[in-house]
């Protein structure tokens, strides 16, 4: 199994997702995406995270809307890091996703990135600078990127 487990609520998720899945992909480390549900698969949600661990799960990325109960569901059954995606709604813009990711209760911990694809972005960097602690690699090609991000900005030239 992949260090960082990625979940869905749902297929329609992924366009989403694609933004944290890209940012893995450039920086090269295993990953897996499922689509489970707090809602209409809780007994597989659970059973997932459980034993995600044993397989050599880190950190979990969890993206979810409405309701959005998934992070706060995986938060439940393990003591690894969980990152919320709060995904954006057509009803309410993603406002109701991100209530309900960022307000969990004491001691069910759950980082809560912004709502949409830039979310999504972030939760993929803040997985990496979590790893990041650790691995080598990953620190070192974080420092690049936000290296090149840098030199991207200082060679930005405005034409009026």
């Amino acid at each position: 199994m992949a260090k960082i487990s990625i979940i869905m609520g749902s297929q329609s998720d992924l366009e989403t997702v694609n933004e944290a899945i890209n940012v893995l992909k450039e920086f090269k480390v295993d990953f897996e995406v499922k689509v489970l549900s707090a809602h209409r698969t809780p007994k597989e949600v659970a059973k997932y995270v459980e034993a995600a661990p044993r397989k050599g799960t880190k950190v979990f990325i969890a993206a979810a809307g409405m309701s959005a109960a998934l992070a706060g569901v995986v938060a439940a059954h393990t003591i690894l890091p969980v990152i919320g995606i709060p995904i954006e709604t057509k009803n309410l813009k993603g406002l109701d996703s991100l209530l309900s990711t960022v307000q969990m209760p004491p001691g069910i911990p759950v980082a809560c990135m912004a709502i949409g694809k830039s979310g999504a972005k972030n939760a993929a960097l803040f997985v990496l600078e979590i790893l990041g602690v650790s691995d080598v690699k990953i620190k070192v090609k974080l420092l690049n990127y936000k290296k090149q991000m840098r030199l991207k900005v200082k060679k930005t030239k405005i034409k009026l």
